[in-house]
């Protein structure tokens, strides 16, 4: 029985330029491969420079007619997204499962993420009216929210639909005209919402999708006429596009990776406890920057570990955990499994080798969950990025000593802490550097209109990303002060 429902032909992506869906003149195609088997599901073009041009000055050209629509006019076809996004759930779900290996039930609950974020942008007609105000005798300042103009979003290949739609929807119902540029490697998703938001009646240009890779971005961060870019990837590229974009008066916000903390105290429920850990490093495969992928095993909770070992070792593959994006992720965490071994790590459960059952799935890219003991704060497997469903467990004496190992991280995204101590998770909440926390929860994702955004190596620019943080970024305020005529019986001001 199948755990995921395949395209059942090779699906051609096109870039959506002007609400018409275009190949770009001289692009490569490359070849688009399900994690689950192997097999080609979709082509995506692989556009240049000249090609993203083309889709800017398109997205341009609509810019003004857009920014002038009223408020609750652009919100009327959100609404009408939203619906298309309802009836078309478990179609989107299957396909972002198809193409980024996550189960059909993690590609549903991104969606239904997105959704939210979808909600809160609809909320904007009646939350977000600007400020007006009598401030003396005679004299009024207004606070007008206006938009940037043509803006893009760079999204990375573990959440298709998610992290497009924490930038899109906020974003175009500010007044703005977005490009998408999705990863080459998840782009059938791409497709499939660009042509709901056609569905919905976006104007021509309002919403836009060119495919691609290095070329595609470079250009983008390059062109004059795209006023601001949000990126979510690894800190590496989220280091590179904030500098290049910043330098040429770009705003960016750029998200990058994260190496996650659990912290498990003594008094931990322990069912509690070892679910969410379990949940937290293997769900999406550990291909998420919210992954706890390092437990700070604090004094003695022995049972407790040997609980997530067992629970993690029970994981059916397939159903219960999907694929690596590809073989080269595969092989890249392996090798960081051997080396955490060779510098005197303890692997207590080896996912290596593991796939499901069944023929049809022998040529995916699998791993099964992975768990070292006995890891030194100092060691790879501690302080490095793996993004996949390895678990490093660092035993510490104190909570203290946690937090130390917590904050000397580079990065600066989640923690959580587990405990049944209100007085604890007080400690971690004001002690932690990183930008969400987590207190008895695995993956401390906030719920809209509260924002996501982490600090140090995992965050470049200002702000977060969605919820208020979001309305800044994707726009400018403009302030009017008027004053009509002579006033005698004023302030200073008049």
């Amino acid at each position: 029985m199948s755990f995921v429902e395949l395209p059942e032909s090779v699906v051609p992506c096109r870039n959506l330029v002007g609400g018409e869906w275009q190949l770009p003149q001289g692009s490569p195609l490359l070849d688009v491969r399900s994690p689950y088997t192997g097999t080609v599901i979709g082509r995506v073009p692989l556009t240049s420079a000249a090609g993203v041009s083309q889709v800017v000055e398109a997205a341009r050209s609509a810019a003004d007619s857009w920014a002038a629509t009223p408020l609750r006019e652009r919100t009327q076809l959100l609404f009408r997204f939203r619906h298309l996004l309802e009836q078309n759930l478990a179609r989107l779900a299957n396909l972002a499962a198809s193409e980024a290996g996550k189960t059909v039930a993690e590609a549903r609950a991104g969606l239904l993420k997105g959704i939210e974020v979808c909600e809160f942008a609809l909320s904007l007609q009646n939350l977000d009216s600007g400020a007006h105000m009598e401030v003396s005798r005679g004299v009024t300042c207004e606070l007008r929210r206006e938009p940037l103009g043509v803006v893009a979003g760079i999204t990375p290949f573990n959440f298709p639909a998610m992290v497009p739609m924490w930038m899109f929807p906020i974003a175009v119902t500010l007044g703005n005209v977005f490009i998408h540029k999705p990863s080459e490697k998840v782009p059938l998703t791409a497709c499939a919402l660009g042509e709901l938001m056609r569905e919905a009646g976006y104007p021509a240009g309002v919403f836009s999708i060119v495919h691609g890779g290095k070329e595609a971005v470079d250009a983008l961060v390059a062109h004059p006429d795209v006023k601001a870019l949000a990126f979510v990837g690894s800190s590496a590229v989220a280091r590179h596009l904030y500098a290049e974009g910043s330098k040429r008066g770009k705003r960016v916000l750029a998200l990058g990776g994260a190496k996650n903390h659990l912290i498990v105290a003594p008094d931990a429920d322990p069912e509690l406890t070892a679910q969410a850990v379990v949940d937290s490093f293997t769900g999406c495969a550990g291909q998420r920057c919210m992954a706890g992928s390092v437990v700070l095993a604090v004094g003695n909770v022995e049972s407790l570990l040997a609980d997530i070992v067992r629970r993690a070792g029970s994981i059916e593959m397939g159903p219960g955990m999907g694929a690596i994006i590809d073989k080269g992720a595969v092989e890249r965490l392996e090798t960081a499994i051997d080396q955490a071994s060779s510098e005197g790590a303890k692997l207590v459960l080896d996912g290596r080798g593991r796939r499901p059952k069944g023929d049809a799935w022998a040529q995916g890219n699998w791993l099964g969950p992975s768990i070292l003991d006995h890891v030194g704060p100092e060691m790879e497997a501690a302080r490095r990025e793996l993004f996949g469903p390895v678990l490093s467990i660092i035993r510490v004496p104190t909570l203290s000593a946690a937090l130390a190992v917590e904050n000397a991280s580079s990065y600066g995204n989640a923690a959580s802490i587990f405990t049944t101590s209100g007085v604890v998770a007080q400690t971690v909440v004001e002690g932690v550097r990183a930008g969400m926390v987590g207190v008895n929860v695995g993956v401390p994702v906030p719920r809209e209109p509260f924002s996501f955004g982490g600090t140090g190596e995992s965050r470049f620019g200002h702000g977060d990303i969605t919820g208020p943080s979001g309305l800044d970024f994707w726009t400018q305020l403009k302030k009017v002060t008027r004053k009509w005529s002579a006033r005698t019986d004023g302030s200073w001001m008049s």
